[in-house]
């Protein structure tokens, strides 16, 4: 059994919520953990309060922001002064209120033209640069594959090679079950017991809409149930066998989802972590 504790909140399954509301909803369902973001309420990833505050009010609600969300085309050489720029803010807020990791997303666009060993090669220069900050900072980097063909890194294996290649101490991987259902990486690779120290979160959603594989998005992700076809349970399952004791932090995208209020939100995330902690 997956106890409650092993359960984290991000805050894309609530946006409307304001920040005391998110961590108490979090709390009351027996987790201790939640992500915050920087692509949601005009980019503040503390809706305009002080970073003290936003630390006060969680410590009162008794939750612990794990990651913020996230350092956007941190792959992208064109990107890399304003990358380097934000990155420094975001390491600077992350020691305020004491979150002990940032999320890093590579660039996922269709006009990215470079060939896949440039983007590799791209992967492994920034996760260089980057790396004294983090180190200076004492925060962790998750490198987040994105498995949309379209992604410049959509196999957790490839983030795997280049953070090795790097010799950075400071990064993990993040695995994601939708990223992880549609990039390239096979199931047999998250079976295996040495990638399982290496990974410094898991992000769990399901999808249920009855479309193709090539049409999911992230507006179809829902909370992992049943009928969710991604089987993100049979994924935990998998990680859990192997040995993996970290966190599962839930990131649905979907409206449906962000638009429940704040009691049925909490009923919908308790029925998934009781159908998920069979996993």
């Amino acid at each position: 059994m997956i106890e409650s504790k092993r359960f984290a909140l991000n805050r894309i399954a609530a946006p409307a919520l304001g920040l005391a509301e998110f961590f108490e909803a979090a709390t009351g369902l027996g987790m201790s953990s939640v992500e915050l973001r920087n692509d949601i309420r005009d980019g503040s990833v503390t809706d305009g309060l002080k970073g003290t505050e936003v630390l006060r009010l969680a410590k009162a609600a008794g939750a612990r922001i794990i990651t913020i969300n996230a350092l956007q085309q941190f792959n992208l050489p064109g990107a890399r002064a304003k990358a380097l720029s934000e990155l420094e803010k975001l390491l600077a807020l992350c020691v305020e209120i004491e979150c002990p990791a940032l999320v890093l997303c590579p660039n996922n666009r269709p006009d990215d033209v470079r060939t896949p060993e440039q983007k590799y090669r791209d992967t492994v220069e920034a996760l260089n640069t980057y790396a004294p900050m983090f180190s200076t900072h004492g925060i962790l980097g998750y490198v987040e594959p994105l498995g949309f063909g379209i992604s410049s890194l959509s196999s957790a294996e490839t983030a795997l090679k280049a953070i090795g290649e790097s010799g950075a101490s400071c990064y993990r991987v993040l695995i994601d079950t939708f990223h992880s259902y549609l990039g390239p990486d096979k199931p047999e690779f998250f079976s295996d017991a040495a990638v399982i120290g290496k990974i410094g979160l898991v992000h769990i959603s399901g999808v249920e809409a009855g479309i193709a594989k090539s049409e999911f998005a992230d507006a179809h992700r829902v909370l992992p149930g049943p009928a969710d076809l991604m089987q993100s349970a049979a994924l935990m399952g998998r990680l859990e066998k192997e040995g993996y004791r970290g966190l599962y932090s839930f990131e649905p995208f979907s409206s449906e989802v962000q638009s429940l209020g704040k009691k049925e939100l909490v009923e919908a995330l308790r029925a998934s972590m009781n159908f998920l902690a069979k996993a």
